[in-house]
């Protein structure tokens, strides 16, 4: 199941893809702004984005409709700070399947993640 993640910060993206990994999720595509972003998720197709609210070249909100401009399947689940609870309740109304809020606790990312993707699959040995 490929996961995209879109973060401007490097820290959080790192830690993001290697919880996700940890756990046995697939990372399809890494991004470190909003514009490629929405070009790796039409290139990528992927079966869920993660994505930061924040970022300086446009947020997560107008990344979220233009996806869903033509993908409203998308999954999308935002990534915040604490104190962004208004931009997080328009990103649920414009069709974020829910959100995770940073400092990341693994268990909670985890939950959150498999509500949307169900259980990883992991590759057989």
């Amino acid at each position: 199941m490929g996961i995209l993640i879109v973060d401007d910060t490097d820290f959080d993206r790192n830690l993001l893809r290697s919880i996700l990994l940890s756990a046995g999720y697939e990372i399809t595509g890494l991004a470190t702004c909003g514009e490629e972003g929405i070009r790796q998720y039409h290139a990528l197709q992927p079966n869920l984005v993660m994505l930061d609210l924040i970022m300086p070249d446009i947020n997560g909100i107008e990344v979220l409709r233009r996806i869903r401009i033509d993908a409203p399947e998308a999954k999308v689940m935002m990534c915040t700070s604490v104190g962004e609870e208004s931009m997080v309740d328009l990103a649920r109304r414009m069709g974020a399947r829910g959100y995770v809020v940073k400092p990341y606790i693994a268990d909670n990312l985890l939950g959150a993640v498999q509500k949307i993707l169900g259980p990883p699959v992991k590759p057989r040995a």
